[in-house]
């Protein structure tokens, strides 16, 4: 190959590479882009989680719901069209007869006052959990399940001083059961999911938040302890469950700031498990008793009673032949410790000795005339009639 020869063919070779060159570059700088990964924003696959958690809670519970039907017979007697002496004559009797038959003035009938509300069955043997108010003064109660079933049920116990109640069916093998959590570790702004019957539309359900804890004053039970809730609660919701994202029963839906909106309460899951355990029992709460008529605490009166704050409960008066005389609790006495707890208010002394154990000795700490002092009691049982539990005085 001659020189010249040699030359050429390397230029080629050379104009041939950089031809190459430059379509690769071309095909990469025009080459579609490919497809972005389809991903789904942060905010929106956080609340597909919570819908999820949401339904998920509806399912598992909302079996265990149930639809309460009460009816209340009473009974009276027609007044008679014709008043006086002749009322009761037989002859004025067959004669009305007649006309208006044997339902006729005079005659004896039956009211019946249908009534509703929901409750949340808590055991497989058919044990429902409600309201007192729900089914008080009921004569007969229906239990009907989330599939429509329907089952006659009979009160076993109840107590009005917390507003539960219990009610037994012959429950099927295969029904459902809610669990009953602990509201003590409840949070405000937590979650909260109310289901129930409003106004009869069965199986309803609402979600809202925890809004407080400890409500007291509130005027509906002798020993409050609420969990308010803006999850909406209405007429014939009474006695049914308030759930977390758990799907455990925190709190029995109980009553509603009628004038208000998004005000509810709950009686906590913690005193209905010492309620309810009570009931199936023995079908009846028994309770401590240390025989005090108590006073609230104020700022004002802490200072003038020589104390740091206005924490404690101020004996208003001392009932005679209770455990608190023989112990030589006196009126204006302050008692800031119940068994080795600080108390808070007179509301948090009204619960502790009422949980507490019949028959067991219990130390107060009291201040007297700005002394402390330590006493020791024995626990009583609350009486059925007078003062009954640890009352405000009036």
């Amino acid at each position: 190959m001659t020189p010249q020869s040699v030359r050429a063919v390397l230029a080629a070779s050379i104009l041939f590479a950089f031809a190459g060159a430059a379509f690769a570059v071309y095909a990469v700088l025009t080459k579609p882009p490919a497809p972005a990964r389809a991903t789904t924003p942060a905010p929106i696959a956080t609340a597909d989680a919570l819908q999820s958690a949401f339904v998920s809670v509806a399912d598992r519970v909302r079996p265990a719901v149930v639809h309460l039907g009460t009816l209340q017979v009473a009974r009276g007697r027609r007044p008679p069209l014709m008043p006086g002496p002749n009322a009761d004559d037989p002859f004025f009797k067959d004669f009305f007869d007649q006309f208006f038959g044997r339902s006729g003035p005079g005659r004896r009938e039956e009211f019946q006052t249908p009534g509703l509300g929901s409750g949340v069955i808590v055991d497989k043997r058919g044990y429902v959990l409600t309201n007192f108010h729900v089914v008080r003064g009921a004569d007969a109660v229906t239990v009907r399940l989330a599939d429509k079933q329907e089952f006659r049920g009979r009160i076993v116990g109840s107590d009005s001083k917390t507003d539960i109640a219990i009610i037994k069916f012959d429950a099927p093998g295969d029904v459902r059961v809610a669990s009953l959590g602990n509201s003590d570790t409840l949070r405000v702004g937590e979650w909260a999911i109310a289901i129930g019957n409003p106004f009869g539309l069965d199986q309803t359900v609402t979600v809202g938040v925890v809004s407080a804890t400890g409500r007291a004053d509130v005027g509906i039970a002798t020993y409050e302890n609420f969990i308010q809730t803006d999850a909406s609660i209405n007429p014939g919701n009474s006695g049914g469950p308030l759930v977390n994202l758990r799907g455990e029963v925190i709190g029995i839906n109980t009553a509603i700031v009628a004038t208000g909106q998004g005000i509810g309460f709950a009686i906590p899951a913690n005193m209905v498990k010492r309620v309810t355990a009570q009931l199936i029992d023995r079908g009846r709460v028994q309770r401590g008793w240390i025989g005090v008529a108590l006073q609230p605490m104020s700022p004002e009166l802490a200072q003038a009673m020589g104390l740091p704050d206005a924490r404690g409960a101020i004996v208003a008066r001392v009932y005679p032949g209770s455990p608190a005389e023989s112990a030589g609790l006196a009126q204006n006495d302050v008692i800031v410790g119940f068994d080795g707890a600080p108390v808070e208010d007179y509301h948090q002394l009204q619960r502790m000795s009422s949980e507490a154990e019949v028959g067991r000795t219990v130390k107060l700490d009291v201040v007297r005339r700005k002394e402390k002092k330590s006493l020791v009691l024995k626990v009583a049982e609350a009486p059925d009639s007078g003062p009954s539990g640890e009352s405000r005085a009036k």
